[in-house]
């Protein structure tokens, strides 16, 4: 074992072993910060070589037609060798930008320790893209190879641009006016490969496109160490230790895959387990994780009310670690998952840009509603946006000296947007947050979706949290809505459950239950049924909704009202 591999276990033993004391770890944990550092050589090796994990699981995908895919600790460390070799007689070079443009499948893996290992830095992109998109990406990423699927290789026949296609799956190439080779080639190479210099551990490893709710995505950039280690602190929020089987659902292609089906449970040992299905069963999913014997679960609020909906009952031994991340958690759903599998599901606090800042972390009471506390190595303040003055209400943001190793050195290719993020002293996150009189950090929302409304300064997941208790609401988003009186009135953009109509006694039934469940300021006073509108990541596009309400209420004042829209003053009963 080399002395940075010592190291790297030494700071993962720290956070396993302080796994409950949550004070304790933070007091002394301190981020291993090396010179030099390969994730997939010094780490991802070593468990393919050791003893105790060398014949465990470390992959495990599953199909919905009874299939499944199982790759050992060892079977991934000599694959990935291989492939790192036959990428490099290809004429990959270190420093490469290669586009991965894979699904739940053995190869994304493969892929990816095989870019750490020989220095390729990574751009992973869903599957959703369509050509304007790809022609985005593959300019400003800088994009010379691409590994795809046969029906995505297809996608890039009319993007322009110097780069090499590498298809994966079938013999016959796609269409396509880009050199292209055949992946399988790569079984023919030598197993072992012998890397040609050090990875230096500020080297470029990862551009992350962010999912862009309120602009043109920005390109996000990580290094050897800011993910690959500073994952450290995801793992500890999850509880994650050596024989977990871990499964995440999220897709390939976003910053949260490469957080807990790849970083965080390969930090501690664990399995990554997933399974593909074309369409979402809440009952399927659950019997699939019994038999696998999955212990660590992390899904968004989606599934999570999607799974409540279902017979959560029907699990025989549920997972006792229950984490949920992409949008904030509220307090009913987090009591309905306890109630049923008699364990909390914790909420955390990250970005793409950084690995988690703040989370309830094992063995700690939780808050309803509280995103919970910073965690070990993250110095969290609190920033009012007007004055620049650290308290209790403000914008997350985090010391930079000492400066976490989670976080990224800055956006590629823009210096404005660094300069703005990386000022006085600290990184600003753009979100809004404040903290009780314990330490716990409750999430108010994005700096440009919190608004006023007669003068009080309201928060959409606040009031979003309420509306969604309403056995009626599937989904919802709460935006200002310009009014003659009071500035703006919060609305509520609703999808309806499956069993419910958009008729005015839904309407009126959801309003009716904001009102006895707000403080009167707090009321939703407009509510419209209306599919709502998302980034390609699934987060509600609120920028939108809000420059709709522009459009319908601002020219005279608030008067004018949208043809499927409902008002509280449409109702005699609510009227006051």
């Amino acid at each position: 074992m080399t002395t940075v591999t010592e190291q790297f276990r030494a700071a993962r033993d720290l956070l396993v072993s302080h796994q409950e004391d949550y004070e304790k770890a933070r007091e002394v944990f301190e981020w291993p910060r090396f010179e030099h550092f390969n994730f997939a050589l010094d780490w991802f090796d070593h468990l393919g070589q050791a003893p105790d994990s060398q014949d465990r699981p470390a992959l495990v995908i599953c199909e919905e037609d009874g299939s499944s895919t199982r790759r050992t600790f060892a079977e991934l460390s000599e694959r990935s060798s291989q492939l790192a070799n036959w990428l490099t007689e290809q004429g990959v070079k270190r420093g490469d930008r290669i586009m991965l443009m894979l699904n739940n499948q053995v190869e994304l893996w493969e892929s990816m320790l095989a870019c750490i290992k020989a220095g390729f830095v990574m751009n992973p992109a869903t599957a959703m893209l369509g050509t304007a998109d790809l022609q985005d990406r593959t300019d400003r990423a800088e994009i010379s190879w691409v590994i795809a699927n046969p029906e995505d290789a297809s996608k890039f026949q009319d993007v322009t641009g110097d780069f090499t296609v590498i298809q994966v799956g079938s013999a016959e190439p796609a269409q396509t006016s880009h050199p292209t080779l055949d992946y399988a080639s790569s079984f023919d190479a030598p197993v072992t490969y012998a890397p040609t210099q050090e990875t230096q551990a500020d080297e470029t490893l990862l551009l992350y496109f962010t999912s862009g709710t309120t602009s043109k995505a920005k390109l996000v950039e990580h290094t050897h160490t800011s993910y690959p280690v500073g994952h450290l602190t995801t793992m500890y929020w999850i509880g994650l230790e050596p024989g977990d089987v871990h499964l995440n659902v999220a897709a390939p292609g976003w910053a949260k895959h490469a957080w807990s089906n790849f970083f965080a449970p390969w930090i501690a040992g664990a399995t990554v387990f997933l399974y593909n299905y074309t369409r979402f069963d809440a009952l399927g999913l659950m019997e699939k994780m019994d038999e696998e014997g999955v212990t660590s679960f992390c899904a968004p609020p989606t599934v999570w009310r999607m799974l409540v909906q279902a017979d959560m009952s029907h699990m025989k031994t549920p997972p006792v670690k229950l984490v949920a991340a992409g949008e904030p958690l509220n307090p009913e759903l987090i009591s309905t998952i306890k109630k049923h599998w008699k364990t909390d599901v914790r909420d955390g606090f990250g970005q793409t840009e950084s690995t988690l800042q703040i989370a309830n972390t094992p063995g700690q009471p939780v808050k309803p509603g509280s995103m919970g506390r910073p965690l070990p190595g993250m110095e969290v303040v609190l920033i009012d946006p007007a004055t620049d003055e650290q308290g209790d209400t403000g914008e997350i943001c985090l010391k930079l000296d000492p400066r976490p190793v989670g976080l990224t050195p800055g956006y590629f290719n823009d210096a404005d947007k660094n300069a703005e993020v990386f000022r006085d002293g600290y990184y600003h996150t753009g979100d809004i947050a404040e903290r009780d009189e314990d330490g716990y950090i409750f999430y108010i929302g994005r700096s440009d979706d919190v608004f006023k409304a007669s003068d009080y300064r309201l928060s959409p997941f606040e009031l979003e949290s309420v509306v969604i208790e309403h056995p009626a609401v599937a989904e919802v988003a709460v935006v200002p809505s310009p009014d003659p009186i009071r500035l703006a009135v919060p609305k509520a953009y609703v999808v309806l459950a499956s069993s419910f109509e958009a008729t005015p006694e839904t309407a009126e039934d959801i309003l009716r239950h904001c009102r006895n469940s707000l403080a009167p300021y707090k009321r939703i006073r407009r509510l419209e049924f209306l599919d709502l509108p998302k980034t390609i990541s699934g987060k509600i596009r609120r920028v939108e909704l809000r420059k709709r309400e522009v459009e319908i209420h601002a020219a005279d004042g608030g008067h004018t009202k949208a043809s499927t829209e409902f008002s509280d003053t449409d109702f005699p009963s609510l009227k006051g």
